[in-house]
């Protein structure tokens, strides 16, 4: 049996650091994505076109 040497994370190929970063993740209990509230002062594109929905609907009752 033939030992793997260690090579230091920095040496690493982009390939086996995105293996090892992938193996990692996985083991996580929480997400580490950083949370934060919407701005209150931006410009919600979802919220302006549920009004278009909401009329057909009730226009087609009538």
């Amino acid at each position: 049996m033939q030992m793997d040497k260690f090579v230091p994370y920095e040496k690493l190929s982009k390939k086996k650091r995105r293996e090892l970063d992938a193996q990692r993740r996985e083991t996580w209990a929480i997400s580490p994505i950083t949370r934060r509230p919407e701005n209150p002062k931006a410009y919600k594109r979802k919220k302006t076109q549920n009004w278009n929905d909401d009329s057909a609907s009730v226009s087609s009752v009538f």
